[in-house]
């Protein structure tokens, strides 16, 4: 059996696949064991009630997303970035063409978020990350003042990736609402 702290990981990886596959509604401790490979009094140990268990998931993806984007706002060079630079990273950002149960899971974070006050913090810190990474690329792309729409491009980007996943719509229509927004700053 893994340590205490491969456990503890293994039950919060569990725990994101359940609710990329089945929502929030399916994380029970025995589903939980089941798929961290567990046992059942090892998910009762680590933790105590659901909202520590969501509220630990919750974390755990903010902190792989925050330091995902960090790096790839670093990525942008100061020295510029084209579109196709920009298209590539929104790209990386939107995670690729199809939606695994990793990209579905935050959309389930966040609505519980938005149930549970005491989840909010580790979700603003994600957007937080997102909106520095939007402000980075928008300011390479010479978009004046980037702060105020980075928000807005955000909103777009989930927006999208909702719609992707509700409807099946292709990867490009988030490219091609982007470009539209940018287009006044940019070329094709």
């Amino acid at each position: 059996m893994p340590a205490a702290s491969g456990t503890r990981q293994n039950i919060v990886d569990a725990v994101l696949r359940i609710i990329g596959q089945d929502g929030i509604a399916a994380v029970t401790n025995r589903r939980i064991a089941k798929e961290a490979g567990v046992s059942l009094g090892s998910v009762t140990y680590h933790f105590a009630t659901q909202h520590d268990l969501l509220r630990e998931s919750l974390l755990h993806f903010v902190a792989e997303e925050t330091r995902h984007f960090t790096a790839l706002a670093d990525e942008c060079s100061d020295d510029g970035l084209d579109v196709r630079q920009a298209v590539e990273t929104v790209a990386q950002v939107a995670g690729g063409g199809d939606f695994d149960t990793r990209r579905i899971a935050p959309f389930e974070l966040y609505v519980q978020a938005g149930r549970d006050e005491r989840l909010r913090a580790a979700a603003a810190e994600c957007f937080a990350a997102y909106d520095r990474l939007a402000t980075r690329i928008l300011a390479h792309l010479g978009v004046p003042d980037p702060e105020p729409l980075a928000g807005a491009v955000v909103a777009l980007v989930f927006g999208q990736q909702l719609r992707r996943l509700a409807t099946g719509a292709p990867a490009e229509d988030l490219v091609d609402a982007l470009l539209v927004v940018t287009a006044p700053w940019t070329r094709r």
